[in-house]
């Protein structure tokens, strides 16, 4: 048996918000909407998606799962994200090659060197 991602789960304070910051940061489209949840993709049907849904408890301390994302240019796309309201995040990682940063809810996310 083999296992494919179908889609990434974001629990928010205001998926509508969030699911749009996200939205401009990938370039990926909303494909489904509904009261409490938005999902994201590159294109209808296409997998993963990102699923941003709508909860009542606020985020606590460091996230145990975060997104790696491999931009052309790392530099451009941290000042992008940064510029978009992205924030650096210190979460011990030292000088290491990738940077840490976290959308406007604090969900921590990696920006890594391009391959």
């Amino acid at each position: 048996m083999a296992l494919r991602l179908e889609e990434i789960v974001v629990d928010c304070g205001d998926c509508s918000s969030l699911a749009r910051w996200w939205q401009v940061a990938t370039g990926w489209q909303i494909v489904d909407e509904d009261s409490g949840a938005i999902e994201l993709a590159l294109a209808p049907g296409q997998t993963p998606s990102m699923m941003f849904i709508e909860v009542a408890e606020p985020k606590r301390g460091k996230n145990r799962l975060h997104l790696d994302w491999v931009p052309d240019d790392q530099q451009a796309e941290v000042e992008r994200l940064v510029g978009l309201g992205a924030s650096r995040v210190d979460i011990g990682q030292g000088s290491a090659s990738w940077v840490v940063l976290a959308d406007p809810e604090g969900n921590e996310f990696c920006v890594l060197a391009a391959r």
